[in-house]
């Protein structure tokens, strides 16, 4: 026997067999004298029942015994999924999804807010399979549950090879290793909970660490072997495990420079976190969690069950405002004899309803509220009578009016239903009209799902290795040397940031890792000067993807590695060590020798040398828009257009984009992405007719976010004839969820004319929502649901004729009576500038508004004609302009009404020019064909179809 063996046999001798049985979770007797360094420790726990383990394992009988017929792992795997559990977790799960490996019982657990993101942790289990132990899932076994065997999950596992085996109705026996799964997973979970006193909402750490343990006991059903040395080829490290909910210390190195400072702080031990090799500790005095590697554990002491505790006269813990377990306080705790819930005597055969309900009873042992449970069919009995009690807040809120952002409360499940929503994403959704290489890349970026915290990052070997190869290179480019502070100065500091990289064909091709400058801790003058750079205008990459389509060229799309550290630093900026990477010497900072994504000049230092770069080669920078940048000679040319360091490139010479490939790789190093498929959030996809450009991620990342998945849709963005003010007697909401939320929107647009209207009414509110308003914002993320794949086509028929529309809402400003302008322009069919703006003045007519909208639409004529010249498609003819006001119309082709126009002069002469000069053409349309009618007024669910048609706006996603 090793040295390591005979220290680990002294040590368990030493610690008590009780202490040991709590911390691997309340393991039987026979489990743990399999392990070999506790073969020596006494463990008879019959005549000494443990009473956590009497609480929580006592059941009527087990589920029937199953028999191994794998030869290998993840040759099948068994899902399924618990809840609705009644109280969140601290993640906001109210669910779990259990994944169990059938040759080896390896467990693998994913809190879940709602059933529908079950499919995309499957889907993302998958790869970490493929990627992690180099082998490929070849059957998967599954209830009927809608996110097992929806449209988008069969596309799945038809396009990985997977065959999917579900029960028969009623007989949850064919899915029995999940569901006796649950059951041990749940009985740990309880004992670990019951054990410390931990309250109801820390379930979910409860229920990761009762998958961490069960993973490392020996399991009869694998010849007492343990699941993890299957899975790794190795026996499992036991020397690190504590029991869950005691008292810990944890190391505290945020003392703010004072040396009396407390250098540990107390907290309960709550897990072990996924990809840290460290503990998860919930702090005491703070509430939250923190992740140590330095801890000193009291394993007989549980800080819960002192604060729980009404008898207890201990001080050594101040109960904190974030313990209460119930966030409403319960009157009437005594229940009726009358209202107590009668059990049956009589014994039923098991269903899948029984079972569903047993599982639940597992964590529920006390009486609930009444919830709707989803089940495969309508249970033959009559709900069992729920017991009432009235609800009130804590009395330390009795002097706060507080409100909750609302939600739409659509997704209750119906019985009858094997969908976990009433409004499930496949009645909305389609993949049928797209090629099969698409639907991989479609898949491929709605399936992986991008980290939003360096911790979260931290849990996943891909976005470490993406942080080490950013550190890398910012090194080998000599981005910054490691200098002590000056005294006076001050460092900024840093965070990272995460971003998937795809390949044309839909497969990852790279994890980046951006690290990102705190840049607005810079101070002007001192840490910077000049800021401006330009970014491509949204009309701009409209107009050139339109004329690429329509002259049948190539467009292809590149990435520039590290762009904004090629711009030299001309300031002195120091910046604090990145998160994640630690020095020796604790006092040195970073001095930037060169520009940093975040700084404040980052982008015009980049934008620079990006310039002189393209210049040198003979392309010509444009007017219009200074991030177009086009070579032209000998009838070939070539236009290259720059967001940051996305780049855009189309032309009629292959041998010129294939030369300015080369400069620019050898100038900053590039990655050529191939034909360009998702651009800023832009999907395009092409048609045998033209290409349409959607935002279909983007839309479902929204309603993801903001839990707006399974709500019920609407036909159109907003009421008619709603009248919107600031309804100052409306309660406030949540108003940085409500400008979160309106952002996203605004940039949704860039391919949905269709919410434009909608939202810019909802924008003037930003400063103080209210819950008005924000019920507003939920009708159009429900529009937006029923309308996820909806875009704007471009026809490759229709030449280069450009037409106009504008439309105003005379003095529709409830409180300002300012007038709102709104004007569409096509190319050739294809809708390219669009926008709806309130009017800077208010408008003594409806002439006077029209013509307002008419000079607001004319500037943009005129910048859209600028830039098609750099395109070389010059229009002749002029741009007709359609108006639906007879006055508006007569006053731009004739100078008349001088005493009812004077104050509008302007315009009018603005206008006047244009006409004169052949450039503008003022038509007039009836109302009925004034598609600018979209911008200026919410439409029905019928006249907003008519209008969309004719903008030729499609939904490439609509189900058959």
């Amino acid at each position: 026997m090793g040295m390591v063996a005979q220290e680990r046999k002294a040590m368990a001798i030493k610690v008590d067999a009780k202490i040991w049985h709590s911390r691997l979770g309340h393991a039987s007797d026979s489990k743990l004298s399999h392990i070999s360094f506790l073969q020596d420790v006494s463990f008879n726990f019959k005549d000494n029942i443990c009473d956590s383990c009497a609480k929580a394992k006592h059941t009527r009988s087990p589920f029937p015994k199953s028999f191994i017929k794998t030869t290998e792992c993840f040759e099948l795997i068994h899902c399924d999924i618990w809840g609705k559990y009644r109280k969140p977790s601290t993640a906001h799960a109210s669910f779990f999804l259990t994944i169990v490996d059938d040759f080896s019982r390896a467990l693998w657990v994913f809190l879940i807010r709602h059933k529908s993101e079950a499919s995309d942790c499957l889907i993302n289990f998958h790869n970490m399979v493929k990627t992690q132990f180099s082998k490929s899932i070849k059957r998967i076994r599954s209830d009927n549950g809608g996110e097992f065997i929806s449209n988008r999950m069969k596309e799945f596992y038809a396009c990985e090879g997977i065959l999917l085996e579900t029960t028969c109705p009623h007989t949850p026996q064919q899915n029995g290793v999940v569901e006796r799964k649950h059951r041990h997973i749940l009985e740990t979970a309880r004992a670990l909970m019951f054990q410390a006193s931990i309250p109801k909402r820390f379930w979910g750490e409860c229920i990761e660490t009762a998958v961490y343990i069960i993973n490392r006991l020996p399991s009869k059903a694998i010849n007492n072997q343990t699941p993890y040395e299957i899975i790794f080829g190795q026996k499992p490290e036991y020397d690190h495990m504590r029991t869950l909910g005691c008292l810990a210390y944890y190391s505290s190195i945020e003392t703010g420079g004072d040396k009396f400072e407390f250098r540990g702080r107390p907290g309960v031990f709550m897990g072990y976190p996924h990809g840290t090799k460290g503990f998860k500790i919930f702090d005491l005095e703070h509430g939250k969690m923190a992740i140590s590697r330095d801890v000193k554990f009291v394993e007989n002491n549980f800080p819960f069950a002192h604060l729980k505790s009404k008898n207890s006269t201990s001080n050594n813990f101040e109960i904190p405002t974030w313990y209460e377990d119930d966030y409403v306080k319960e009157v009437g705790e005594e229940k009726n004899k009358n209202d107590v819930v009668r059990e049956s005597n009589q014994e039923t055969v098991p269903t899948q309803n029984n079972i569903d309900n047993e599982l639940m009873d597992f964590f529920e042992k006390e009486v609930q509220d009444e919830e709707t449970v989803t089940t495969d069919e309508p249970p033959n009995e009559p709900p069992t009578p729920r017991t009432t009690r009235t609800r009130l807040p804590p009395s330390r809120f009795l002097d706060y009016k507080v409100t909750l952002p609302p939600s739409i409360d659509h997704a209750k499940p119906v019985p009858g239903r094997t969908s976990s929503t009433v409004h499930p994403l496949s009645n909305y959704v389609s993949y049928d009209n797209f090629s099969d290489s698409h639907k991989v890349f479609l898949a491929a970026i709605t399936s992986v799902n991008e980290p939003k915290s360096f911790r979260e990052a931290m849990q996943d070997k891909n976005w470490r290795d993406a942080m080490q190869r950013e550190i890398k290179a910012l090194e080998e480019n000599e981005t910054w040397t490691l200098e002590t502070l000056p005294k006076g100065k001050h460092a900024i500091d840093s965070k990272w940031v995460y971003k998937i990289k795809y390949k044309p064909n839909g497969e990852i091709e790279r994890y980046k890792a951006r690290l990102v400058a705190r840049g607005f801790t810079q101070i002007e003058g001192v840490d910077y000067h000049d800021t401006f750079a330009p970014v491509a205008k949204l009309v701009t990459i409209r107009t050139l993807i339109t004329v690429a389509v329509k002259r049948n060229w190539l467009l292809h799309q590149l990435d520039v590695n590290n762009a904004f550290l090629h711009g030299d630093l001309q300031e002195e900026v120091y910046m604090k060590i990145p998160q994640g990477f630690s020095n020796n010497e604790e006092h040195r900072v970073c001095r930037l020798r060169k520009s940093l994504y975040g700084l404040k000049q980052a982008s015009r230092t980049w934008y620079q040398k990006f310039t002189i770069s393209l210049l040198d080669i003979g392309y010509k920078q444009s007017y219009a828009d200074h991030s177009l940048f086009t070579y032209q000679t000998n009838g070939k040319f070539v236009a290259l257009l720059i967001y940051v360091d996305d780049v855009v490139i189309t032309g009629n010479d292959e041998d010129m984009i294939k030369k300015t490939k080369d400069h620019l790789n050898t100038s900053f190093s590039i990655k050529d992405l191939g034909p360009l498929k998702y651009f800023l959030g832009i999907e395009v996809a092409r048609t045998d007719d033209g290409m349409v450009l959607s935002q279909h991620k983007y839309a479902m990342d929204i309603l993801n976010d903001c839990g707006q998945l399974g709500c019920r849709p609407s036909s159109f963005p907003m009421e008619q004839n709603l009248r919107i003010d600031k309804c100052h007697e409306s309660h406030k909401t949540d108003a940085s969820l409500f400008r979160r939320l309106i952002g996203r929107l605004l940039y949704l647009q860039a391919t949905r004319p269709d919410i434009a209207y909608a939202v810019n009414v909802l924008s003037q509110f930003v400063s103080d929502p209210r819950e008005d308003h924000m019920n507003a914002v939920l009708r159009i993320l429900r529009y937006v649901k029923s309308t996820l794949g909806q875009g704007i086509f471009i026809p490759k028929s229709g030449g280069f004729n450009l037409v106009a529309y504008c439309d105003a809402d005379w003095m529709g400003c409830p409180f300002t009576r300012r007038s709102r302008t709104g004007y569409l322009l096509l190319l050739g069919g294809a809708p390219i500038s669009w926008k709806t703006k309130k009017q800077s003045v208010v408008s003594r007519s409806s002439a006077e508004a029209e013509y307002r909208a008419m000079a607001t639409t004319v500037s943009e004529v005129l910048w859209i004609r600028w830039l098609l010249k750099d395109f070389m498609v010059h229009l002749r003819d002029p741009t007709p302009l359609y108006c639906d006001n007879q006055a508006a119309r007569h006053i731009a082709n004739n100078p008349v009404f001088h005493e009812r126009t004077k104050h509008v002069e302007m315009d009018c002469y603005f206008v006047r020019e244009r006409v004169e000069s052949h450039e503008i053409l003022p038509l007039h349309v009836t109302s009925k064909q004034q598609v600018a009618d979209l911008f200026t007024k919410p439409l029905g669910a019928q006249p907003l179809r008519d209008l969309l048609g004719k903008l030729g706006v499609r939904d490439l996603h609509t189900p058959a």
